[in-house]
């Protein structure tokens, strides 16, 4: 392996043209992200029925009251390799990296995983893994078809207006590697973080940095 080493003068000069490129980065990820918040509203026309730890429940219980949702299809059923012992493993990996969702809450937005397992097998790998904090239910219907994650993982963004729901974003392939902090899931919803700081359309619900953390 060939490295360089070199000053520590010579090493900060080295960071700090690597800073604006960081600045740059950032900057255009919250560019990205207010763009999202600008996307149009898809409206879900169908009644969609999931299997949950207590039943059916539909996708507008999903929401759990909240004003948005977001759904990963995670691969973990007949046919993926490795069932029924585990899940896919990328969808695992995702798994592993889902934060507290407490804060993700505090912004009125749910985070659900659905696959085709039916719920004994889902309890049985979270309580393995220690995934018990992500919600899990089973698709009974062509939701996964319907919103492009029958043959592929993915992120679908929703909001809800009342009982009625739409679709405002979606985030699948190399996307959903960056998924699984507070941050990357506000950032692909319709709202936002919700910050003042943020570049959002007039009259989108916003409070200061810092307040809503706790």
């Amino acid at each position: 392996m060939k490295y360089n080493v070199v000053s520590p003068e010579q090493w900060q000069d080295a960071w700090q043209q690597m800073l604006v490129k960081e600045k740059e980065l950032t900057r255009a990820r919250d560019a990205l992200a207010a763009e999202r918040r600008r996307m149009p509203w898809q409206a879900v026309e169908k009644d969609y029925v999931f299997d949950g730890p207590d039943g059916k429940v539909s996708l507008l219980d999903l929401f759990d009251g909240r004003h948005q949702l977001i759904v990963y299809r995670a691969f973990f059923e007949p046919g993926v390799h490795g069932w029924p012992e585990h899940a896919c493993i990328g969808c695992s990996l995702g798994a592993d990296q889902v934060s507290d969702l407490t804060h993700l809450h505090a912004r009125d937005t749910s985070l659900v995983y659905v696959s085709r397992a039916p719920q004994a097998d889902i309890a049985r790998l979270k309580a393995r893994m220690g995934w018990e904090h992500i919600p899990w239910v089973t698709v009974t219907d062509s939701f996964d078809a319907d919103f492009g994650v029958d043959q592929w993982h993915g992120h679908n963004a929703f909001i809800r207006d009342g009982n009625r729901i739409f679709r405002t974003y979606f985030i699948n392939n190399r996307g959903d590697e960056a998924m699984g902090t507070v941050w990357s899931y506000l950032d692909i919803t319709a709202l936002g973080r919700q910050e003042e700081w943020e570049d959002s359309p007039k009259g989108y619900p916003q409070t200061r940095p810092y307040k809503w953390w706790n």
